[in-house]
């Protein structure tokens, strides 16, 4: 449905570093880049844009699909490990609806980032 989507980040490299490092689980990498921007993503699928070219938004929510709930799982210590910080760990969200099994990182401008999969554990 979504081409690209994109915002701005106070710290390039930081977010770079972070973004490729916590979406790799997902089968992400950087697909586009160039002076002080990146895209991230899958080719031929929509992109994560990210550059410093103004100030940040302010936090905002970005979910990101994962084909299974060990994605969800590895994103989420992937994403730790490049200096994210808690904001929810891998599990149920049964209130959202019964298969909704999420994580939820805050990245390096605090926006948070989720990995989720919808389907049952297999």
């Amino acid at each position: 449905m979504i081409d690209h989507i994109g915002f701005n980040v106070s710290d390039f490299p930081s977010s770079k570093a972070f973004f490729t490092q916590a979406l790799a689980p997902l089968g992400f990498t950087i697909t586009q880049e160039g002076e002080g921007w990146a895209m991230i993503g899958k080719v031929g699928e929509g992109q994560l844009w990210f550059g410093s070219f103004g100030p940040s938004p302010g936090p905002i929510h970005v979910a990101f699909a994962a084909a299974n709930r060990e994605q969800v799982r590895q994103f989420y210590a992937s994403a730790l490990a490049s200096g994210g910080k808690d904001n929810g760990p891998p599990g149920l969200r049964p209130h959202y609806h019964a298969n909704y099994y999420g994580a939820f990182v805050l990245g390096p401008d605090g926006h948070n980032i989720e990995a989720v999969c919808h389907a049952p554990e297999v």
